[in-house]
């Protein structure tokens, strides 16, 4: 990788921040981001000298202190699957900087924004986060809860929110009920085992022999070693299984649920051009006419919800697990290691 800053060709100027108890500092209008101007390889990435954003007035401009990376940010770069483009650009990058979570100190706020003032210290989601300086809507950040570093508070956000919206407002997750967790130590399904044990539910998770005892750790009840063992041919029946791996047939997983189970996929992988398709719509078009309920959903983050991952934080019932953590001239690194589908929990980058 390329990591020689580049200098953007604009004429520099100052800007003036406010800070904590009314004082006021004048900084360069750069900063340092990791970007790709085109669709490519993850060696594409390159950490540059770009322009620094200007806070609007609805805005908050959040320095930040640390990023949180996933899948997504690998199709984003690559620009494949070819159905992320709808997303991310359909010829070249729209924000060509990876990165949605993020965790950090406000650094200014818009003249509407009344949530936040500078200096609190923040977490939540944004675009663009491989980067020392993000815009960021107030309805997308919460408070850091105290306990947690910025590196802990930054891989909260989308894949913390993304369990919690499938077992909370998808499942409706009752205490008492059986839940099948696949891809259980990865980093939506290390969340999700934390997230049901807290909802009451028993929980089972499919995961490698290298990750069992990490979550059994975590609270799960029961696990199912994929290398020895298939959850498909044991006796056990679940009301939900939440599948963030896609990896078995609609079949499979239905065959292990009860009569009226709830089954909820969660993956982009495992598949290119057409099949992506296919795959994705599958389970919606065929569960009308099946027994069971074959859901997929979409996960936005809001501020309630981020305070209601502070909430557990604070409680002590859920915690984020880092697998690795990168300086910012390693995303290209840090995205390869999360294309080999091994993470354990989460992947973080420090700025």
């Amino acid at each position: 990788m390329n990591t020689a800053a580049k200098l953007t060709n604009h004429a520099p100027r100052e800007i003036h921040l406010e800070l904590a108890g009314g004082e006021t500092r004048t900084e360069s209008d750069t900063m340092k981001a990791v970007c790709n101007d085109r669709y490519g390889t993850l060696d594409a990435l390159e950490l540059r000298d770009v322009a620094r954003p200007l806070v609007g007035a609805t805005q908050v401009l959040v320095r930040v202190r640390a990023a949180a990376l996933h899948i997504g940010d690998v199709f984003a770069v690559k620009g494949e699957p070819f159905a992320m483009r709808l997303a991310t650009g359909l010829f070249k990058p729209t924000h060509g900087t990876p990165g949605f979570d993020l965790a950090g100190h406000v650094e200014a706020v818009g003249a509407q924004v009344t949530r936040f003032k500078p200096g609190d210290a923040v977490f939540g989601a944004s675009h663009g986060t491989c980067a020392e300086y993000v815009l960021a809507s107030p309805d997308q950040l919460a408070l850091k809860p105290a306990m947690l570093d910025f590196e802990h508070a930054a891989v909260l956000a989308t894949s913390g929110l993304a369990a919690l919206h499938a077992l909370r407002d998808v499942a409706r997750l009752a205490r008492g009920q059986k839940l099948l967790i696949i891809g259980a130590a990865g980093g939506i399904g290390s969340f999700a085992v934390q997230i049901a044990k807290r909802m009451g539910a028993e929980v089972t998770g499919v995961c490698g022999a290298r990750n069992k005892e990490f979550v059994l750790s975590l609270g799960a009840d029961h696990v199912v070693d994929y290398t020895q063992q298939d959850f498909a041919a044991g006796p056990e029946r679940y009301d939900v299984i939440f599948d963030n791996v896609e990896n078995r047939s609609l079949a499979d997983c239905r065959s292990v649920l009860t009569p009226d189970g709830l089954l909820i996929l969660n993956s982009g992988t495992g598949t290119r051009g057409l099949r992506t398709l296919v795959r994705l719509l599958k389970p919606l078009v065929i569960s009308p006419f099946v027994r069971h309920t074959l859901r997929r959903y979409l996960s936005v983050p809001k501020h309630e919800d981020l305070v209601a991952l502070a909430r557990m934080i604070e409680a002590g019932s859920l915690m984020p697990a880092i697998d690795r953590t990168y300086p910012a001239a390693a995303v290209p690194a840090a995205l390869a290691y999360i294309e080999t589908g091994h993470v354990r929990g989460k992947v973080a980058v420090r700025w």
